[in-house]
């Protein structure tokens, strides 16, 4: 066991990825000559989706992953199991199935039809006081020894190390994923971010703005409104990452995103396909209370990517000219109707056989008017009959 115990602090287990930690102590439980026939780890996390990690491995088998979605911790599987009183008071439970009972519990997917007669779930308390398991299960007669317990509980301590470490890694990238974006979070986990650290990059920017916004906010109850916009958003993130764009700032009912490529044809490419599939998204979403529009404005351009803010009060964000244009393109859309607007640079960059001219418009804040496009009979959604020609943007 202090083998087990060593190679658990050591480098080599340090290197393993979940999979690997569980089927490599598993092997070592075996050759330590104890009859482990299902190691299951059960890792909380912190994650918008996700509650928790479990991890199966037997014997001659290919370990088991289950990302278990919130809301498991009322299925009565759980409510009802030894591994949630483990989890709660953080103490260890002995118990042994083979008095002819048959609870829900081992009727789950990492249980059912294994045979297994006895079972030692300890608790893996995390620093900050969530409490993770370990059960290890045997199908052995008799179930495991009093002495076979407290060699596996002399492990525990080693073993809640392992799993913490790999945890908190886990939270930490899901964390700046889920609030600045995996290319941002990148760029953060890799050490850019002090104030003022921006780098300069080209790329496809697209500014995604709901409709009839304010109306939906005075008609309907705020939860309403709040469940309307994660709709919305269901749409729209879910097209921009599938295109391969990085969504950079949600501004209240807009959504900006950039999308950078080495090729600029191929940015503009996928911020278009990100920008048509989440439009068809909307049109096809079946609310009874509210029509959900939205209108995109398209361009290439050149944005410092980078850090600005006060102090350890930081924003990694997109700042420039060309970030400035898009948001007047945008509201040159809301004005017309036109569900997608595109500026004269980045239509440059597709093909002209796919894109009409719409005239010039005055836009707020650029002394020179822009010539927008669109889509060749595009019909992304309803717009009023207009007249391409100039537009004027008020004050």
């Amino acid at each position: 066991m202090l083998d087990i115990i060593d190679w658990l602090a050591g480098d080599e287990c340090h290197d393993l990825d979940d999979a690997g930690l569980v089927a490599a102590l598993g092997h070592r439980l075996r050759e330590a000559d104890l009859p482990v026939d299902r190691l299951v780890l059960h890792l909380r996390t912190l994650h918008p989706e996700i509650r928790g990690r479990t991890i199966a491995w037997s014997p001659g088998e290919l370990v088991q992953i289950h990302d278990r979605e919130h809301g498991i911790e009322r299925a009565v599987s759980y409510v009802n199991s030894p591994l949630r009183c483990v989890m709660e008071t953080h103490k260890p439970i002995a118990l042994r199935v083979d008095d002819g009972s048959d609870p829900a519990w081992t009727h789950t997917d990492v249980f059912e039809g294994r045979g297994l007669v006895g079972f030692f779930i300890v608790p893996l308390r995390n620093a900050d006081g969530q409490s993770s398991a370990a059960c290890f299960a045997t199908a052995r007669t008799g179930g495991f020894t009093a002495i076979e317990h407290t060699a596996l509980q002399r492990i525990v301590p080693a073993l809640r190390n392992a799993c913490e470490l790999r945890t908190l890694s886990r939270i930490e990238r899901t964390l700046l994923d889920t609030y600045v974006g995996s290319l941002t979070a990148r760029r953060v986990l890799e050490g850019h971010i002090r104030r003022g650290e921006v780098e300069t990059l080209e790329a496809a920017l697209m500014l995604c703005d709901l409709r009839g916004f304010t109306e939906l906010s005075n008609r309907l109850p705020s939860d309403r409104v709040l469940q309307l916009l994660d709709a919305y958003f269901d749409c729209v993130v879910p097209a921009i990452n599938d295109a391969g764009g990085e969504v950079i700032k949600f501004m209240g009912d807009a959504v900006l995103a950039f999308f950078h490529r080495e090729d600029a044809s191929a940015a503009c490419a996928a911020a278009l396909q990100g920008s048509v599939s989440a439009l068809e998204g909307l049109r096809r979403l079946a609310i009874s209370d509210a029509k959900l529009r939205a209108g995109v404005a398209l361009h290439y351009g050149t944005v410092s990517y980078g850090n600005i803010g006060y102090g350890h009060r930081l924003d990694f964000t997109l700042i420039g000219p060309d970030v400035n244009l898009v948001s007047r393109l945008q509201a040159v859309c809301s004005m017309t109707g036109y569900p997608l607007l595109m500026s004269e640079r980045f239509a440059a960059f597709l093909d002209p056989g796919r894109v009409t001219t719409l005239g010039q418009h005055e836009l707020k804040g650029f002394k020179q008017p822009a010539e927008l496009y669109t889509l060749v009979k595009e019909a992304l959604g309803p717009r009023r009959d207009i007249k391409p020609g100039p537009a004027a943007l008020p004050a």
